[in-house]
């Protein structure tokens, strides 16, 4: 009995002991696990500290290149002369503006500019015609440098070259071009006006044509009918507007002392009418055509 008794003794003893360690064991891994968590943290914080300090470092780094860049910059416009400088956009200027003649002749060669590119800039040729027909030629040699210059030129001395340059050359070549080929196709056409009419209808006027360089000022006694022996009218024709080849003013009389009657009125008022609206071959066209009889169809 007392041997029975011994020996559940014991094994509660045993029993006992072993549910101890157990807890022991369980103890001693929580707290390892609770040992390891904060070292876990502590080499993650380490890990990024370190990533923070590359980043940081390579900042730095950039930042001195940059800095480094924009002292070699301003170095190199310091080390370049105010005069050569300006040298080098007076250069560039120019360049824009040679390549825009060359495209404004390019793009205007069929309506009578046309040039070609020359070792000092650009020589424009301007041909003229009226109604058709091709008449005279003028050129324009421009050098290109600031100020724009006009080296040569065939420009008749009553066009205003100057005055047009001065408004246009510097500011808008394309303008001055066009100007300058307004004038001379007016002034071309007046002159093809008159020639027409001194070599064609002589036989309608009483004596030459009277007119000035420019053409602008036309004065002729004539007659309409191509029999008659008598030259009863006197027109004077005023271009007041030099890009224009039709007058702006005109005046027609009637060389008699005798009163008009109501017919010579209406053909002196038609005659005026007829000089505003038509060119001046074409007028005396139709005064071969119709004889004594004017062609009213050509007033407008």
């Amino acid at each position: 009995m007392e041997l029975a008794n011994t020996l559940s003794q014991d094994g509660e003893s045993r029993g006992g002991v072993l549910a101890h360690l157990e807890r022991l064991e369980t103890q001693v891994s929580r707290s390892r696990k609770k040992m390891e968590e904060p070292q876990s943290a502590q080499a993650e914080e380490s890990a990024l500290g370190t990533r923070i300090h590359e980043l940081r470092r390579l900042r730095d780094k950039l930042r001195a290149e940059v800095k480094q860049h924009q002292a070699s910059v301003k170095a190199s416009t310091t080390n370049v002369e105010p005069d050569q400088t300006l040298e080098i956009t007076e250069q560039e200027s120019l360049k824009r503006k040679r390549e825009n003649v060359k495209a404004i002749l390019q793009a205007y060669r069929f309506t009578g500019i046309s040039g070609k590119l020359t070792s000092r800039g650009v020589c424009v040729c301007i041909s003229t015609a009226f109604e058709g027909n091709l008449l005279d030629s003028y050129f324009v040699d421009l050098v290109m440098r600031k100020p724009l210059q006009i080296h040569h030129h065939s420009i008749p001395v009553f066009i205003p070259l100057e005055e047009i340059s001065a408004k246009y050359l510097q500011t808008n070549i394309q303008h001055f071009l066009f100007t300058l080929c307004e004038y001379l196709n007016a002034y071309s056409g007046r002159k093809y006006q008159a020639d027409r009419l001194q070599s064609d209808f002589e036989a309608f006027l009483a004596g030459p044509l009277q007119r000035n360089s420019l053409c602008n000022l036309l004065s002729f006694t004539y007659k309409a009918e191509p029999e008659g022996q008598f030259f009863p009218f006197c027109a004077r024709l005023l271009y007041k507007d030099l890009t224009t080849t039709l007058p702006t003013d005109v005046t027609v009389t009637y060389q008699g002392t005798d009163a008009l009657s109501t017919t010579q009125e209406e053909q002196r008022a038609a005659h005026e009418d007829l000089f505003f609206t038509k060119p001046l071959h074409q007028v005396f066209t139709s005064f071969a055509r119709k004889g004594d009889k004017l062609d009213m169809s050509l007033v407008s």
